[in-house]
């Protein structure tokens, strides 16, 4: 018989061995640590973007455009939204307000929730039913539209909730299926431009003439690509109507 420790699983542990196993425990423990430390810090920084729980339920009341995405124009706002800021409306999960903003359209609303904020790209995500969004009363002051011309832009088209804040980063091919499913359920579509136009990176993407982000894009959602068309200010959001025919992969050739 030999004297040499054999371990048992169903027995307790031999002394020269105890120490020897809490040795490979610790650095088992340590080293799985250390590497999803190290994964974790080898990747993008995903932004600041986040649902603004801290600011707490936030109220204001302005006029409902649909651009053809519903976007409210404040004119009675908050110690944090002012007055003359432009922002998209969504509901919870992967849908829109647009059943609940279209009788509104061109009128004064009262919307209540919460704020996704990432820079000067925000978002509100409102209550349900009246809570979230009803008729106001008061004068409707006119938005003005403002075009700027056409522009040729690099970059990438993102649903404008996850981009926003609800997930991080919201944006790249990883997040593609997400981001499809969010603009299925009519959540505003963003561009995020590699160069600012007029001082913003984000603008609202709609199709020509103003008309919904045609689905055929959708093909180009979450990749690096280059367009056309024209661009207008509506309040203080920009919005581009893509031109779906110019939509080309980033560095390849126009056809």
């Amino acid at each position: 018989m030999s004297d040499k420790p054999f371990f048992v699983g169903y027995l307790p542990a031999p002394g020269p061995l105890r120490g020897f196993l809490i040795a490979v425990a610790v650095l088992l423990i340590g080293g799985l640590a250390g590497a999803g430390y190290l994964m974790g810090a080898a990747q993008d920084d995903p932004g600041p973007g986040a649902f603004r729980f801290d600011y707490g339920r936030q109220t204001v009341t302005g006029v409902v455009e649909m651009t053809p995405y519903p976007i409210l124009h404040v004119t009675q706002g908050n110690d944090r939204i002012a007055v003359g800021d432009s922002f998209m409306m969504t509901a919870g999960g992967k849908s829109g307000v647009d059943g609940r903003a279209m009788p509104l359209n061109g009128q004064l609303a009262q919307v209540s929730g919460v704020v996704l904020e990432r820079g000067d790209l925000y978002m509100m995500q409102l209550r349900g039913g009246r809570n979230g969004l009803q008729a106001a009363e008061g004068d409707v002051p006119d938005i003005p539209a403002e075009p700027q011309g056409r522009w040729q832009l690099t970059g990438e088209i993102c649903d404008g909730k996850c981009l926003a804040g609800a997930m991080r980063p919201g944006r790249g091919l990883a997040h593609k299926a997400c981001a499809n499913l969010c603009l299925l359920g009519d959540v505003p579509p963003i561009f995020v431009s590699t160069q600012p136009v007029m001082g913003s990176e984000f603008l609202l993407v709609t199709g020509p003439d103003g008309t919904r982000l045609p689905r055929d894009a959708y093909h180009w959602v979450a990749q690096f690509i280059t367009a056309a068309g024209n661009v207008t200010k509506r309040g203080d959001m920009l919005v581009w109507e893509i031109e779906p025919d110019t939509i080309r992969l980033a560095g390849e050739d126009a056809e």
